[in-house]
């Protein structure tokens, strides 16, 4: 299962809005035979790519998989099927399919005698496949904030200049994040300040498993007055979305890129959830939240942030923005918090990611 885990990571960024799945199958005697992932939306699903390897050899066998085989006919044909038709006599899945267009798989093989099994390194599996797993509980987008920060946590100097706060290791990374999302949000004081161009760009792109998919490249630009004629969002390497207030002048957007008009939060800014429910129904599944403090607040105060990546650079600036401006937290008892789940070094800086605790999630996403 531990292979099937490494399997499935694979097809990170090329998948959506499918899972990430990964495959082992074992003949009768309990050797490996076949392996599979699958690579993109689409494409054949990972039961399929052991299958296919292993041919006769899985008569009889095991199949491991990282979440239950699907029920469903989509754009292929069901993978309970197809572990019944190759005479698979056992299956152990990690983890259960939330998705009620395609649970059932498990009932199914077991109707049919097949021995199933539930529940093997699912806490493995579950991280693996966090983003999707979450937007199908939710509903919306899974939301990893990144950011990155001194130690005494400024994201710019007090003359507004960041570049760079963090290392090069830690700028490489921020690529590999976005080349697993699909979409990259960034809020008009980034566009200004930054004219960031927010493709993911990876130097060892010939040696991944999958195609590097580029992100949807969102830009909340609530009052349409920070995307101007020639911004590097507008390069046309990756597609842009610009969304804007609903009664917003956006005119001068028209050929630029697709305007997405949303109604304005109760105090400033966009609608948080407006945003999210109109990417959900555009196929995004997760996203990167790259924008400056105040739309970090404004994510955080929405109860929208589902990972924290934190890159802590080895230096201290004394003033200038912190990291997260107003979210809504007035006191102590009201903090946000985390469980960090990983910590890591890359070169000199500090990689921290963290998840809001199960006390900490809104009382409607438990």
């Amino acid at each position: 299962m531990r292979r099937a885990i490494a399997l499935a990571a694979r097809g990170l960024g090329s998948t959506s809005p499918n899972p990430v799945v990964g495959c082992v199958v074992l003949d009768a005697a309990g050797r490996t035979v076949g392996e599979g992932w699958h690579r993109r939306a689409g494409g054949p699903h990972a039961e399929v790519e052991a299958l296919r390897e292993a041919g006769e050899r899985a008569r009889g066998g095991t199949a491991l998989v990282t979440l239950e085989p699907c029920n469903h006919t989509g754009r292929t044909g069901p993978c309970a099927r197809a572990l019944l038709d190759a005479g698979i006599a056992r299956v152990v899945y990690a983890v259960a399919d939330p998705n009620p267009a395609a649970t059932g798989g498990a009932a199914t093989l077991a109707a049919a005698g097949v021995d199933t099994g539930a529940g093997l390194l699912a806490e493995e599996a579950e991280a693996g496949n966090l983003a999707w797993l979450t937007s199908v509980r939710r509903g919306r987008p899974f939301v990893r904030w990144k950011y990155a920060a001194t130690l005494d946590g400024r994201v710019a100097a007090a003359d507004g200049t960041s570049r760079w706060i963090s290392s090069p290791e830690s700028r490489a990374d921020v690529h590999r994040l976005r080349a697993h999302a699909d979409a990259v949000i960034v809020g008009s004081g980034t566009a200004r300040a930054d004219d960031p161009q927010l493709g993911a760009r990876l130097r060892d792109a010939a040696l991944l498993d999958s195609e590097v998919t580029q992100p949807l490249r969102v830009v909340v630009d609530t009052g349409a007055t920070a995307v101007k004629p020639g911004a590097r969002v507008l390069d046309g390497t990756a597609p842009t979305l610009i969304a804007v207030a609903d009664d917003a002048d956006a005119g001068h957007l028209d050929g630029l890129a697709p305007v997405l008009r949303l109604p304005r939060a109760a105090g400033r800014g966009l609608s948080i959830p407006a945003l999210l429910a109109a990417l959900h129904e555009r196929d995004v599944r997760s996203v990167l939240l790259e924008g400056g403090p105040t739309l970090a607040g404004a994510f955080t105060a929405a109860h929208a942030v589902d990972q924290v990546v934190g890159y802590l650079a080895p230096a201290l600036l004394g003033a200038g923005p912190a990291v997260l401006a107003d979210a809504g937290i007035g006191t102590i008892a009201q903090a946000l918090r985390l469980d960090i789940t990983e910590t890591a070094r890359l070169g000199p800086d500090l990689r921290i990611t963290a998840v809001p605790t199960a006390t900490a999630i809104a009382p409607e996403e438990n």
